[in-house]
């Protein structure tokens, strides 16, 4: 094998040669007297040897002592030409002449001889980045095409390869301490978001979280249920703007927020409203979309509040789907705004879906192309609410390599019929003021309970509830007056509303106090009790029984 012929076209072979010609010193410049260096005067005394140039060292030499692995291989076959020191160190000694498949298997475990076929056939070099091999360490190899005959006619592969295991394992160690932080994000934010949803009576509900691929830092998105009292639910779904543990633990902040002011029953915009300001206050920076909504059940629909989300989409019984109007309110963390609320139709027998942008923005198409098809697998979508929510996922082209995180609230007002919805009933009394209005309310309730066929005792304490909520009304509120009582298959609602908006609090009468003591009764024999003010104006009191087991 002629390894001058081949050493001639090493890269960078002909510049070196033409700077050393250009360089070299005559002998009558010298005989001149011309400075020159003494470095350079010592290598040109008679005495010195000869440096000899790239061109006269043999290639076999130099490769032999460079520390990367070398290998050449020829022929259709890729028989082995030649490996240097450095490949026989690393993989032990190679002989020549036989097949690389045979000859050198570490190339065929690394998947490399299809490359060796494709460089032979296109002449032009190939690279593969950071092969780990059998014996642990980490290689870049080059395949490039030589000549290997004295003719040029003989077709070659010089293989190259680079020890590169430090960044390998450096490379690693950042991919495992990226992996532990997503880690540690996701559980943060599994953490943080309900493990259980809370169960109303009237609605059925099920959500889903699913975080982006592993290459997907994670998000800010939560929901969450919360059971309000009197029948009514609040729902919510949010998204903070922005990834990994802050984004988590800015999130956890807002929902345990949005539960603080949710107990406090106020209308749906005016919680969006002190949570604006609080989010302005845990980072100025930070800004997060949400809704807010309520159901009651006596009002058959959806009240809510939009900070910057997506729409509310609610599908009704025959599966037309309608779209809530756009957000209400700029998102939380903006400032200044004030935010309104909306509703949307929730009867019997619809479902609504709410939904943080991860299941429906794409890269490649218009958000509203993304909410379209929400829309139409939502028309198609039946069963109960987890079927919906995993049909939506899988509608919508969500796998585990996903790149945003993406959460779903699906729920449902079921339409009852048969022996279910006899233990979901309703009735209500117009209170018209006067001396016979308690009476009046007492008799009601009684022939209301008795109807429903209650136990004696929770009989008789809905009755006195009864008594004491209408009487605090003709007292302390004013017309028009209104006594509804409810019962579902878990509870009974006693609510009582008026047309003032002063909000009943439980205090500690004195011995000689004629007044104060009918909250106070009503606290300790129901369940749970509270007082909320009413869109129109006014406020409503209401309060619970726990119904006993069957």
């Amino acid at each position: 094998m002629n390894f001058t012929r081949w050493s001639a076209r090493l890269p960078g072979t002909q510049r070196r040669t033409a700077a050393r010609t250009e360089h070299t010193v005559s002998p009558d410049r010298r005989a001149e007297g011309a400075p020159v260096p003494a470095a350079r005067a010592e290598q040109l005394t008679d005495d010195a040897p000869l440096v000899p140039g790239v061109d006269e060292l043999p290639v076999r030499d130099v490769l032999d002592r460079v520390p990367a692995l070398v290998a050449l291989v020829h022929g259709a076959e890729h028989r082995v030409a030649y490996v240097n020191d450095s490949y026989t160190a690393a993989f032990g000694a190679r002989p020549l002449g036989e097949a690389a498949r045979d000859a050198l298997p570490e190339l065929d475990e690394l998947g490399l001889l299809p490359l060796l076929d494709q460089v032979l056939r296109s002449a032009k070099s190939r690279t593969v980045k950071s092969r780990k091999t059998s014996n642990g360490r980490s290689y870049t190899f080059t395949c490039t095409p030589v000549d290997t005959s004295p003719d040029g006619q003989g077709g070659g592969v010089l293989i190259f390869a680079t020890d590169v295991t430090d960044h390998a394992e450096a490379a690693e160690r950042l991919r495992a301490s990226e992996r532990s932080q997503r880690e540690t994000a996701v559980t943060l934010q599994r953490s943080l978001l309900p493990q259980e949803l809370e169960e109303p009576d009237d609605l059925r509900i099920a959500a889903t979280y699913q975080p982006g691929g592993t290459e997907a830092a994670v998000g800010g998105d939560w929901y969450d249920v919360i059971t309000l009292g009197g029948g009514r639910t609040a729902l919510v779904i949010g998204d903070v703007m922005g990834r990994g543990v802050r984004a988590a633990a800015v999130m956890g902040q807002l929902r345990t927020a949005v539960r603080a002011y949710a107990r406090l029953d106020l209308p749906p915009h005016e919680v969006l409203q002190l949570l604006d300001g609080l989010a302005t206050e845990i980072d100025a920076n930070q800004i997060a979309t949400c809704v807010y909504a309520v159901h009651d059940p006596n009002e058959g629909r959806l009240i809510y509040s939009s900070a910057g989300h997506l729409p509310i989409l609610v599908r009704d019984e025959s599966g037309a789907v309608v779209r809530a109007d756009e957000p209400t309110g700029p998102p939380l963390g903006t400032g200044g705004w004030l935010h309104t609320s909306g509703s949307v139709p929730l009867g019997p027998g619809s479902t609504a879906v709410l939904y943080t942008d991860g299941l429906v923005e794409r890269r490649d198409e218009d958000l509203d192309e993304g909410i379209a098809s929400l829309e139409r697998a939502l028309s198609g979508a039946t069963g109960t609410p987890q079927v919906v929510c995993d049909r939506l996922v899988r509608s919508l082209g969500v796998t585990a390599d996903h790149d945003d995180d993406v959460a779903v609230l699906v729920l449902q007002h079921p339409a009852r019929r048969g022996p279910d919805a006899e233990l979901f009933r309703n009735a209500a009394l117009e209170l018209l003021g006067g001396v016979e209005a308690a009476p009046r309310a007492r008799a009601f309730a009684s022939g209301v309970l008795t109807s429903w066929r209650f136990p004696g005792d929770l009989h008789d304490l809905g009755v006195l509830a009864t008594s004491e909520l209408v009487a605090n009304s003709l007292q302390h509120g004013t017309p028009p007056m209104r006594l509804r009582l409810r019962r579902t298959d878990r509870r009974l609602i006693i609510e009582v509303t008026d047309g003032d908006d002063h909000l009943p609090r439980r205090r500690r009468a004195e011995p000689g106090d004629e007044a104060g003591r009918g909250i106070a009764i009503v606290a300790t024999i129901a369940t749970s009790w509270g007082a909320r003010r009413t869109p129109g104006g006014g406020k409503a009191v209401w309060c619970e029984f726990a119904l006993p087991r069957t």
